[in-house]
């Protein structure tokens, strides 16, 4: 590798920026400042973040360098954590010490994090420096990452449409280079979706992989972080700093992501739990990703063919009373509730009048539709279908607003029933798998005329978190490049 110094880090790989931090051929705060100048350059264009944090970024950075110096000086740099140096950022639904967490929401206020969450508090033991936090829906309920407390997060592909969302904004970063790669967290979709659009790979882990990331309200247990990244290796050396070691791989994530998953048997599936309710179309432009997908994988050595896969149609009450419980028990203050976007206050206003044995109900008839869904999944290796059933969407389009960069007003234009029948008709294979408790990844394989990121969902049993990693890492070479 050419001196680190003499290029454009953003051009690195993340395990490239590892490699020369451990080496001592970039210190921590060169990696720092570079990153923080490109987010000063590029994220008044994009919203991709919302809070930066240089101040404590270069603290975090001198210190880093301290340590490395040390370890170098005893010759321990073994010692060195595994993401030392290295640089990112956390979505605004993630407390990190002494930074507001937002939750996308006008409705609360927004006072500093007492301490790190978990997911934090996990990746800055592992050696990360965080410079900000990132762009989210309000309490990251959407597919789209827009709010009234900051300008909405922009695709860098086309800043004129959507990052997706919830982890919309960490997306943008990563594929603008304001960030070699970030941590997201996926209740419905929230890494794959941003993912997707912005022509990234995306990883949800199954349930339990990943200690942090699940939030205490969630009981439906659909949350679970993952990364965001430009490539499977990338990705794999972030598992293996949010994997705990007895639960990972033999050797880790990264020591095997290059080794074959052998010949598999994937099954086709475009049906959606939520066909019935919201009929959908699927876009050319999805389906030219997922005959790219099929091609790229046949060519691999793997045999694919059509799934017959069928879901019981009272999947979509149940998951929607299960995935807004949340928001209803949210502690907003009367006179603030009028700052809530008309999405929120109308799930809200829902989710307060359902009683707790109905919630009881749709929690025990989600964990049905899990088991009879995973038995139908078993008959195959993985499950394919794109990642979106269209294009990423113009900013404003779910809402029905425009939005020309600006905080949203006080009226918001749009109707909450449609606002979450587009994003069902958007992204209609993503939640299921969380209830499934599922790991699904999304890897970017074709690109549009118009030069949009397009890319396909892979989801696999239990403990196969590796193998869809491999099985991204084999097809990057021959993918069209995004």
């Amino acid at each position: 590798m050419d001196d680190p110094s003499t290029q454009d880090l953003s051009r690195l790989t993340a395990v490239q920026l590892r490699d020369a931090l451990a080496a001592g051929e970039l210190s921590a705060r060169e990696a720092a400042a570079h990153f923080l100048s490109v987010i000063e350059q590029r994220n008044q264009h994009l919203g991709a973040f919302v809070t930066v944090t240089a101040g404590q970024a270069f603290l975090d950075a001198k210190a880093a360098d301290a340590l490395h110096a040390r370890l170098a000086r005893e010759g321990r740099l073994e010692e060195l954590p595994l993401l030392h140096g290295l640089p990112t950022a956390f979505k605004d639904l993630t407390d990190v010490a002494g930074v507001p967490t937002t939750h996308g929401s006008a409705a609360l206020e927004h006072k500093p994090a007492p301490e790190d969450g978990a997911l934090a508090a996990t990746l800055k033991r592992q050696g990360v420096i965080s410079l900000g936090k990132t762009q989210v829906p309000e309490f990251g309920l959407t597919a789209y990452s827009e709010n009234r407390v900051a300008p909405p997060s922009r695709n860098p592909h086309a800043p004129g449409r959507s990052s997706g969302g919830s982890s919309g904004g960490s997306a943008a970063a990563v594929a603008a280079g304001l960030v070699p790669f970030a941590p997201g967290t996926d209740g419905g979709g929230s890494i794959r979706i941003p993912a997707g659009a912005c022509g990234l790979l995306g990883l949800k882990p199954g349930r339990g992989l990943v200690p942090a990331g699940a939030g205490a309200g969630d009981a439906a247990k659909l949350v679970v972080a993952g990364p965001l990244a430009r490539n499977a290796s990338d990705a794999a050396l972030l598992m293996d700093a949010l994997v705990p070691r007895e639960q990972a791989p033999d050797g880790g994530f990264l020591a095997n992501v290059g080794r074959a998953p052998g010949s598999l048997r994937i099954g086709i599936s475009l049906d959606s739990p939520w066909a019935g309710i919201y009929p959908f179309e699927i876009e050319r432009e999805a389906r030219d990703a997922l005959d790219q997908g099929v091609k790229l994988l046949e060519e691999a050595g793997h045999s694919v063919g059509e799934a017959e896969i069928r879901y019981d149609n009272r999947y979509p009450e149940a998951f929607t009373a299960a995935w807004t419980a949340g928001v209803g028990s949210a502690r907003i203050a009367p006179q603030r509730e009028p700052l809530l976007t008309p999405l929120t206050r109308t799930f809200r206003r829902r989710a307060q009048q359902r009683s707790a044995s109905k919630v009881s109900e749709a929690l025990g008839f989600l964990r049905q539709f899990e088991h009879d869904t995973i038995a139908q999944y078993a008959e195959w290796d993985l499950i394919l279908m794109p990642t979106l059933a269209q294009t990423p969407r113009p900013i404003g389009w779910f809402t029905g607003g425009g939005h020309s960069g600006e905080p949203w007003p006080s009226e918001w234009a749009g109707d909450a029933d449609e606002d979450y029948k587009r994003q069902c008709q958007y992204a209609p294979w993503s939640s299921m798998v969380n209830v499934c408790g599922l790991p699904a990844i999304t890897i970017p394989v074709h690109t549009t005329t118009t030069g949009l990121p397009m890319g396909i969902q892979l989801i696999g049993p239990a403990g196969s978190e590796l193998k869809l990693l491999q099985l991204a890492r084999s097809l990057e070479a021959s993918a069209t490049p995004v």
